[in-house]
């Protein structure tokens, strides 16, 4: 967890900022952190951030468009340099806020103006990784936010401590549950979380009405509901869930031993999603689903310790890179190594497994 120092600060960062700009991961850990922090001040623009692996330096032209004063990126695991000095060169202030398992790069730490906290950086007790939305709303504090928080907070499977006050002040958006995914996956605050996931995968316009319509809504009620402000995202959800549904269906059989391996193209990269539901779906069992864009593919792994098996697949590997969590990581390969990277992934998953029976 953030320490009260540091999140003392970061307020006051959010304070002097007058016109802010906050870049967020393009998922709802990081929409919802902007959210809460956006709604904390009440001022600023939100960019969602779908570079991948990192924010790179064409992000940083949109901070001299809209004459930034302040940068907060929020949920972002890594930053380019290039970034960094153009951000440094138009003298803004940046705040970094994050939870992966990622030493800041050295570069950072010559630079004055570059304020990072992460409770993975953290000693002690206060070494965590809980979601960058549940840093959040710590940072904002403000009750009427709480279902925002419960939102970014599942959708990353992370269950917070203030989850029972979230169930007695909206019990007809809950679901009796033993974790958070139980919540994502079965109950109504679930559904309107995954139809933000959804919405994100819109055009920026569209991602960006989605933002000011959720900046205005009062309760977890008004996300859905059929008015005109949502139009767009509830048709952008519908068209997703038809499309994910029938992916979801073929790769339920796509089993290697204890692997399930799926690939697919189209116009709808949504792996990540798909991993989630079918490690839910198949507990204790590992998942990786590739979409298959080109010449390169983006592979989303679950499973116990996940992690730690891609960085030794991805030694075999030239050009590919991934990194993540624990139990959920992400990959990048290329499309021709496929069938190779699911066989690499097979055997060191079956070393593991041997080697945890032959200490049982």
């Amino acid at each position: 967890m953030l320490t009260e120092k540091q999140i003392k600060e970061i307020r006051e960062h959010l304070e002097k900022a007058q016109n802010p700009l906050f870049y967020y991961d393009n998922d709802v850990d990081g929409l919802c952190s902007y959210l809460l922090l956006r709604r904390f001040i009440s001022r600023g623009k939100g960019v969602a951030v779908k570079s991948y692996p990192d924010l790179n330096a064409e992000y940083a032209k949109k901070a001299y468009e809209l004459n930034a004063d302040y940068v907060f990126i929020l949920d972002k695991p890594l930053i380019s340099k290039e970034f960094t000095e153009e951000i440094e060169r138009l003298g803004i202030p940046a705040v970094w806020v994050d939870h992966h398992d990622l030493e800041a790069p050295e570069f950072l730490k010559e630079k004055e103006n570059f304020f990072t906290y992460n409770p993975n950086h953290n000693s002690g007790k206060d070494k965590s990784n809980e979601p960058v939305t549940y840093l959040a709303y710590k940072i904002n504090g403000r009750k009427e936010d709480l279902w925002i928080a419960v939102m970014g907070c599942i959708a990353d499977n992370f269950m917070p401590d203030f989850i029972d006050e979230f169930k007695e002040k909206y019990p007809e958006f809950y679901a009796k549950s033993k974790g958070a995914f139980d919540v994502y996956y079965k109950s109504e605050i679930g559904r309107i979380t995954r139809a933000l996931s959804f919405g994100l995968k819109d055009s920026i316009s569209k991602v960006i009405e989605m933002q000011n319509f959720l900046l205005n809504c009062q309760g977890p009620g008004d996300v859905l509901a059929e008015i005109n402000g949502n139009k767009a995202l509830r048709e952008r959800n519908s068209e997703i869930m038809n499309k994910y549904s029938i992916l979801l269906e073929k790769a339920k059989d796509c089993w290697f031993g204890d692997l399930l391996f799926f690939d697919y193209s189209g116009d709808l990269s949504i792996s990540a999603e798909l991993a989630n539901e079918l490690s839910y779906l198949n507990k204790g069992k590992y998942v990786a689903v590739a979409y298959r864009k080109g010449d390169i593919s983006n592979i989303s792994l679950r499973g116990k310790g996940v992690k730690s098996i891609l960085e030794k697949v991805l030694k075999g590997f030239e050009d590919a890179r991934g990194g993540g969590h624990e139990d959920a990581v992400g990959a990048r390969a290329r499309t021709g190594d496929l069938a190779k990277f699911r066989e690499a992934l097979e055997k060191e998953i079956k070393l593991k497994q041997e080697k945890q029976n032959g200490k049982e």
